[in-house]
């Protein structure tokens, strides 16, 4: 069985195939700069060289297209014809309160994705555009929704309500939803597998911490909280997004800067976090490069970040009244080791130790704790797009 993931943003569109039955990637790329002038497709196929070609691309149905030219191309496609693909599995980032789980594509549930669009502006709409994409070019193929919020519906009620008049809450359904799901699942289910125990009786807390970075409590294979919140500026400091903060803030930025709320989101979304603090850039890695030239903004600006990852651990260590495993992933965690080590120093009260020479690595598995450890420390490349064409295998197979 052959899976397409396709993962569309508001201008480019990420694709793997994927072969189910040995869970092999057969050929991933992108589609970038659709509707802008230089268009192109970056096509990689299992053990060859990546293709690139430039081509117009108006909307996410041409670059639909020339994927799957692509894919069934006689030089370096890598099936024969669209029949291989059984299905299409879409990320989709926002569901709201309506998905609790994965689900077969149909009328209504485009429906419901698009009455979700208020909740996620810059991402359910070029998320609804792909799917439109591939059910007008391949209307006899299954299509799945796989949502980042799914895996937090979960969640107690204790845990996503704010404490705002509950009534805003029904009628404007103002609530911690919580993103990165997909992720955060695959990554708990990946090192109950390497510990070889079962998910139902671990405490793990999961953090995915890249340019847009958040934790989850995951308590006997299910969401109890996450860091991210109504929206996904919550939370952790992040390369551009501030994170927690008083609300306040932003009635008073309005006040003394004389600028709209609007700007103020602006301000919050992409001129804070590491960028804002630092002044150098929101990429971790310039960041290292700077605190090695002694910059002291850069220092204080990692220092906050590590800091504010250790406090949420702890915290979660309490919400599930103990803690076996953490585990890190995404961009930062699977390839900073410095990062690694500096979060996990603040943790030792709770039995957290690292093996300095096991935690030397980058974006591969490891299982980095010291032996004499009480809780295992876990580095995990996340794969989304593999736990996303498992969730569309399940659903085609119930």
């Amino acid at each position: 069985m052959n899976i397409l993931v396709i993962n569309c943003g508001s201008s480019s569109l990420k694709y793997q195939l994927i072969n189910m039955v040995e869970e092999k990637v057969y050929a991933k790329g992108i589609c970038d700069r659709i509707g802008i002038k230089g268009s192109v497709l970056k096509h990689t196929p299992a053990g060859k060289d990546t293709v690139m070609k430039e081509v117009a691309m108006e909307n996410h149905k041409d670059a639909v297209r020339e994927v799957l030219s692509a894919l069934t191309h006689e030089e370096y496609g890598v099936i024969r014809s669209m029949d291989e693909i059984a299905a299409v599995g879409h990320r989709v980032v926002h569901g709201g309160e309506k998905f609790s789980a994965s689900v077969i594509i149909d009328d209504e549930v485009i429906k419901a994705i698009e009455e979700c669009s208020d909740l996620a502006p810059l991402h359910n709409p070029p998320n609804l555009i792909g799917i439109e994409a591939c059910r007008n070019l391949m209307p006899d193929t299954p299509m799945v929704a796989v949502f980042d919020t799914a895996f937090h519906q979960t969640m107690p009620s204790r845990a996503y309500l704010y404490a705002i008049p509950y009534e805003l809450y029904e009628e404007h359904k103002i609530r911690r939803y919580g993103f990165h799901g997909t992720s955060h699942k695959y990554v708990a289910h990946r090192a109950a597998e390497m510990l070889n125990k079962p998910i139902e009786e671990l405490k793990i807390v999961t953090c995915h911490l890249g340019n847009g970075a958040s934790i989850c409590a995951v308590k006997n294979g299910q969401s109890i909280d996450t860091s991210m919140g109504f929206t996904p500026l919550a939370g952790l400091v992040m390369g551009t997004r501030c994170g927690d903060i008083d609300p306040a803030i932003v009635g008073f930025l309005m006040d003394k800067e004389n600028i709209s709320s609007e700007e103020v989101d602006v301000i919050l979304n992409k001129k804070s976090g590491i960028l804002g603090l630092s002044g150098v850039s929101s990429d971790f890695r310039d960041i290292e490069a700077a605190i090695s030239n002694g910059n002291k903004r850069a220092e204080i600006a990692m220092e906050v970040f590590v800091y504010t990852v250790a406090k949420y651990i702890g915290a979660y260590a309490a919400a599930m009244n103990g803690i076996d495993v953490i585990v890190f992933t995404a961009g930062l965690g699977e390839n900073n080791s410095e990062v690694r080590r500096d979060v996990c120093k603040y943790l030792d009260f709770l039995g957290v130790k690292v093996d300095e020479e096991k935690n030397r690595c980058r974006g591969i598995e490891r299982d980095f704790s010291a032996e004499d450890a009480k809780v295992r420390t876990l580095v995990i490349p996340t794969n989304e797009e593999l736990m996303i064409a498992r969730e569309t295998r399940n659903l085609l197979k119930k």
